[in-house]
């Protein structure tokens, strides 16, 4: 039997260029979100209005998805994936000066405030593009006998810049203000789009180019709720992270419950990050192919208990090591999910199944954010972190009753075929 090369997919080139422009893409999104989260909840202190954000976001995402699925599938991918960071960029920059005081020291907090949602919504939009495009180009850039290897270090690296980038939002709120972090955030999108400059123009490999509009969104749906792997993959991760998104509180955990400050807020943005990165160590040397469907099912299991221990927390440390241990959970997750759709879905249908996934999953971190500051304002804060990481629990203990042949899934025998081909 072959063994396994825990860099394979880093002995490409243009792997390593695309990892290095995703990481600052994803970097620069999360945590620009969360500058946005703090700025929005110091203006108003009031919970809601962070869900309020992630709302803002997840509606163009998820409206546009399909849409964008289609317009992927039939684009060069990286002249859109250029066009998708010059947006964000211009959103960036947009959001930099509304948080500028010699900008902004006339106009009235509401005008902020809907001028914040405003670039939110556009970011949505763009975003309903980015993640399929991104998705695609991938497969393009490494032959298939290493899609495992680069789904693990690609998801990996997605996992850890995702929460890195909000810890790092939280120190740099602390050190340099909230203005000068959206600098660093527009500096990171400049410097992705100077790495995809790197990478050369690939083929579309699309056999359908022109086909309607309706009948491309259609074949689309189709497979992926015809592929029970996909679709149970995607389905339980959108359910927990859905209901177990309790990171978007955590403005208030730190300023009202632990009592932290900012300094403490970067501290509990950074746990996470740090189980995601040991994550990204142990997944390149031990793959989580063998016996995925439990593992996944585990993980997910192991990551309810964490948010509920961190709802219940009233002792910083302890919240901190709640944090962590979820960063490692949900990074196997992410690394498991992503490894499945690598090799489940053909060529030519990348963006459309990517589209599906952040409906699915992408956007339920939004709509996650949503459902936590909603609960927190009916049932308090606490309670609703407890009910979301319960709710967790309930959905992997449902899916795994119902759905034996999800618990006894296995990638081995699927990437053993692609390196066979």
């Amino acid at each position: 039997m072959k063994k396994n090369d825990p860099y394979a997919a880093l002995r490409y080139k243009e792997f390593n260029i695309f990892l290095l422009l995703r990481f600052a893409m994803v970097f620069a999104w999360s945590m620009q979100f969360i500058i946005i989260e703090w700025q929005v909840y110091s203006l108003t202190k009031n919970p809601l209005s962070l869900g309020i954000i992630g709302l803002m976001e997840v509606i163009p995402a998820i409206s546009m998805a399909l849409f964008a699925g289609h317009i992927v599938d039939q684009k060069e991918k990286k002249g859109l994936l250029f066009k998708c960071i010059l947006g964000f960029s211009v959103i960036s920059f947009g959001l930099f000066l509304l948080t500028w005081p010699p900008v902004v020291s006339d106009v009235s907090t509401q005008t902020i405030l809907y001028s914040i949602y405003f670039l939110v919504f556009l970011g949505g939009l763009v975003r309903a593009f980015l993640g399929p495009t991104i998705f695609s180009l991938l497969a393009l850039i490494v032959p298939k006998k290493e899609y495992a290897n680069a789904a693990t270090w690609s998801s990996s690296v997605w996992q850890i810049s995702s929460v890195l980038g909000p810890a790092v939002a939280g120190f740099s709120i602390t050190w340099i203000g909230v203005h000068w972090s959206m600098c660093f955030v527009l500096a990171c999108s400049i410097f992705a789009l100077i790495a995809l400059s790197q990478i050369a123009t690939k083929p579309i490999l699309n056999p359908k180019i022109g086909e309607p509009i309706m009948d491309s969104l259609k074949e689309g749906v189709k497979f992926v709720f015809n592929n029970k792997t996909i679709l149970g993959a995607l389905s339980l991760d959108m359910i927990a992270v859905l209901f177990g998104g309790a990171v978007a509180l955590l403005p208030v955990f730190a300023q009202d419950i632990l009592k932290v400050g900012p300094e403490g807020f970067g501290v509990l943005r950074a746990a996470p990050a740090v189980g995601s990165f040991l994550i990204l160590i142990v997944s390149a040397y031990i793959p989580f192919n063998k016996n995925a469907g439990m593992k996944l099912l585990s993980a997910i299991f192991a990551f309810g208990i964490c948010i509920i221990v961190f709802g219940l927390s009233s002792v910083f440390w302890l919240s901190v090591a709640a944090l962590f241990l979820s960063g490692i959970f949900d990074g196997i997750s992410v690394v498991i999910r992503q490894t499945i759709l690598q090799l489940k879905t053909p060529d030519h249908m990348r963006g459309r199944v990517s589209a599906v996934n952040s409906i699915f999953v992408g956007s339920s971190n939004e709509l996650g954010a949503f459902e936590s500051g909603l609960t927190a304002k009916l049932m308090g804060t606490v309670t609703a972190v407890v009910f979301g990481g319960s709710m967790t629990l309930l959905t992997v203990f449902i899916t795994g009753v119902v759905s034996p042949t999800f618990r006894k899934l296995d990638l081995q025998k699927d990437i053993e075929e692609h390196q066979k081909g």
